[in-house]
């Protein structure tokens, strides 16, 4: 499909749910290439509770049950508004029986405010322009939660992939007036035990071709001296992550930690830079459980928010084929235990995000939507802002400028 300068193949598994492919941005009359192909690569949800009733929960929700699967059929007015393309997913049962949701995908167009805007204060003259994004999304069902997967493509070349979290939460039973230790007591008999959701997304990354490398980009005080007269100094410092265990991360917002996926053979046309894409955290965290927990021995992926692996075919699913049927160490840990470079190559780009969730009595009986996710924006993919050719809206009343 293609909306505005994006290019984009739609898919859908009955593990991985939504897939995207060949994702590409015309430019100049060139369609540059993204990414490959970028899927939910697995997810799991770990209980803080202890007790018998919840120490075992510990669901691999893609890699047990199948996001595709448990997929929604979406309806008109009710998940989706506007302008709708649907597009149905055609699956097999377990009994290898053929059977379709419809509407699986659902693609629209929505505002998105102010995209851009500058009013110049010595000629009281402003010039705006509204943002809109093309958003392709799904939500299914798993047990008493849903969960939504959104990816939305903005006007300005930005990507980016949202989970949102919503349904029931998970419960038990509360004996004696003691408060539980570990839970949140939403009535006198009723609690809802501390929990965490992560979600391992895969990029088979494809920035203006195939080999590409990884960059850590944080930012350092300037120390004090004569060229640093009045302390202000600061600037952003590159490491490239040239091996899968330099390429090991975890977030660090108090130095504004992002990555750059950078394509060393093209240079940005103003600056002589490699062309890159950025990866901006958002919300997350690390697991409670202990190292040793047989939580953290099946999901080693949630050990570290940032993962490159030189690109192998049967190298799919974050905590390996049969999550619930391995004592430990699958997936993202065994592929790079042998250190392989991740340099100028084909390489995926693995990001974990973490929701931490200490229930509130406001998140019972069914919980408002909860929001965690990242963004792909570009960063000297283009000479300047690809969207200073975006046209003027035609208000309601007047000009929108001045």
């Amino acid at each position: 499909m293609q909306w505005q300068k994006w290019c984009i193949r739609l898919g859908f598994t009955a593990r991985e749910g939504l897939v995207l492919y060949t994702v590409g941005y015309w430019d100049n009359g060139k369609l540059r290439s993204i990414m490959y192909r970028a899927a939910l690569a697995e997810m799991v949800v770990p209980y803080g509770d202890p007790g018998l009733s919840h120490n075992r929960q510990n669901a691999f929700d893609a890699g047990e049950y199948g996001i595709g699967m448990l997929a929604n059929s979406l309806e008109l007015g009710c998940d989706c508004l506007g302008t709708i393309r649907y597009f149905d997913a055609h699956l097999v049962n377990s009994h290898g029986e053929p059977f379709t949701v419809k509407h699986a995908i659902c693609l629209h167009e929505e505002d998105f405010g102010t995209l851009w805007k500058h009013t110049d204060w010595r000629t009281q003259k402003a010039a705006v322009r509204r943002s809109r994004r093309l958003v392709i999304s799904s939500i299914a069902t798993v047990a008493n939660y849903e969960y939504g997967f959104f990816w939305y493509f903005y006007l300005d070349g930005t990507i980016q992939f949202e989970v949102k979290l919503t349904g029931i939460v998970n419960t038990g039973a509360v004996y004696g007036g003691d408060k539980p230790k570990y839970a949140t007591l939403l009535n006198d008999r009723l609690m809802a035990p501390i929990h965490q959701h992560f979600f391992n997304v895969r990029m088979d990354m494809e920035v203006d071709g195939r080999h590409n490398s990884v960059v850590e980009v944080h930012t350092e005080s300037e120390s004090s001296g004569r060229h640093n007269p009045l302390g202000n100094g600061f600037y952003a410092k590159s490491t490239a992550l040239n091996t899968e265990e330099e390429a090991q991360q975890i977030i660090d917002p108090f130095s504004a930690r992002y990555w750059k996926i950078v394509n060393p053979h093209v240079l940005n046309e103003k600056t002589r830079e490699p062309v890159a894409f950025k990866l901006i955290p958002g919300e997350n965290v690390l697991p409670f459980a202990d190292s040793q927990s047989s939580l953290v021995q099946r999901a080693g992926f949630i050990t570290k928010h940032l993962w490159v692996t030189p690109y192998h075919s049967d190298e799919l699913y974050a905590a390996g084929p049969y999550p619930n049927q391995h004592a430990g160490g699958a997936g993202l840990p065994e592929w790079t235990r042998k250190n392989h470079s991740v340099a100028d190559t084909d390489i995926v780009v693995w990001y974990t995000m973490g929701h931490h969730h200490v229930v509130r009595p406001e998140d019972w009986p069914v919980m408002p939507m909860a929001y965690i996710g990242f963004m792909l924006k570009p960063s000297g993919f283009f000479p300047f802002n690809p969207s200073l050719d975006v046209p003027p809206q035609s208000p309601l009343h007047g000009s929108c400028e001045i």
